[in-house]
């Protein structure tokens, strides 16, 4: 593209010189002889109206006294009646322009002069177009390579950007060039780096929420299945199957649930459940793990609560707090709801020392981690209570209390228990 840019303006830029240079060639060529002509003519006149003067006079008419009216590279000839004729100069072989004229006194006046005089006149007026004509290719050339530079260097670059879209980096560079066409496509390039770049970011956090979320229940139902193949008895096997089986319908829900938010996250699937039963759900799920490390699992406070949600989302918020209370707590972890407000509440708390001071609010963010575990929990936790227009919250630091705010149902729907 550089050089076609290059090429097409030194075409028209010679074609300007060719049609504008050969017009004012043939222009000054007649100008030049026009002009020479004129010259030569009014030398004629003058030399004519000095002999007529002389003659009236009754002075000499020789040519020692009329060779200084006339230029070196001139011929003159004069014919005067009833005398020879006078000759000035030498006269010229070739081509000559002529001019006569006659006088009162019956005096004739010749003079002529060579053509090479105004050939080479012309010629400098050619050299001097020449040289006008190789300035302006120069400076068109020079023009040419930097409007191509300019024009060739930003294409460059947005192509440098696109292969970087194309190679996984979906930075923007922000960089524009002036040109409104050029500035456009880098609009455009910039914006497809961001949409790629969140896109990117939300598959990176599904990929690590799905890795966390699904690790809980994973988890539980494995224990289950320890459970199972540790037993004899049948009705053991068959509760235990039972639960596993709730445990599959809720990892279910939860997959579902995280493809939901990863492509609407303003999206709710909220009713109105019966938190009783998720609360069972999980203190029967999480039994096992707790045994295992000597520890209990309670629950008290106010019963038979309606609260409106996502019963899988609130099973999910809940598994993730007692997990965070069996791996970085200590003794019994309780459970314990009531009422404030139009909003039911789950606090989750143990023996444990707590969350570090250091930490405080920051808790809730991402990758923020007292231990050594991913920091995803509580912040996944967090987003999954929102979406259904609840929230988590850490209530106390020390010992931790973990409070889930969920929208309750009507009073005079309430059960009692």
């Amino acid at each position: 593209m550089r050089r076609r840019l290059i090429n097409s303006t030194l075409a028209v830029v010679l074609v300007v010189i060719a049609v504008f240079g050969i017009s004012l060639v043939i222009v000054e060529t007649r100008t030049i002889e026009s002009s020479a002509q004129e010259s030569v003519k009014s030398e004629a006149v003058r030399l004519v109206s000095i002999v007529d003067s002389r003659l009236v006079g009754g002075e000499r008419v020789e040519s020692e006294v009329l060779s200084e009216q006339i230029t070196d590279d001139r011929y003159a000839r004069i014919e005067i009646p009833g005398r020879p004729a006078i000759e000035i100069g030498e006269r010229p072989a070739g081509g000559v322009i002529v001019a006569t004229e006659p006088g009162e006194q019956g005096v004739l006046v010749r003079v002529e002069e060579s053509r090479s005089t105004v050939s080479r006149e012309v010629g400098r007026t050619l050299l001097v177009i020449l040289a006008v004509a190789l300035l302006a290719v120069i400076a068109a050339v020079f023009l040419a390579v930097r409007q191509a530079n300019r024009l060739t260097a930003p294409l460059t670059d947005l192509a440098e950007t696109a292969e970087r879209l194309g190679s996984g980096d979906p930075r923007p560079r922000h960089r524009r060039y002036g040109v409104p066409e050029l500035d456009r496509v880098a609009d455009v390039l910039d914006s497809s780096a961001e949409r790629i770049a969140r896109m990117l970011t939300a598959e990176r956090r599904l990929a690590a929420d799905a890795s966390h979320q699904l690790r809980t229940p994973l988890t539980a139902l494995s224990m289950r299945l320890e459970e199972i193949t540790l037993t004899d008895e049948p009705e053991t096997v068959k509760e235990e199957a039972t639960i596993a089986l709730a445990q599959v319908e809720r990892l279910t829900d939860v997959v579902q649930r995280l493809l939901t938010n990863s492509r609407d996250p303003k999206s709710s699937s909220a009713v109105t459940f019966d938190l009783d039963e998720v609360i069972k759900q999980q203190i029967e799920e999480w039994r096992p793990a707790s045994r295992s490390e000597g520890r209990a699992i309670v629950r008290s406070g106010k019963q038979g609560l309606r609260a409106v949600g996502t019963p899988g989302a609130v099973a999910q918020v809940l598994a993730t707090l007692i997990e965070n209370s069996l791996m970085h707590g200590d003794g019994t972890v309780a459970l314990r709801t009531r009422v404030t407000g139009n909003q039911a509440v789950v606090e989750v708390t143990d023996e444990g020392p707590g969350v570090p001071p250091d930490l405080g609010a920051r808790v809730f963010e991402r990758t923020v981690s007292g231990r050594n575990s991913t920091g995803l929990g509580l912040a996944v936790a967090r987003d999954l209570a929102e979406a259904d227009g609840g929230r988590l919250e850490l209530l106390q630091a020390n010992p931790p209390v973990f409070a889930l705010f969920l929208s309750r149902e009507a009073e005079g729907s309430d059960s009692h228990g």
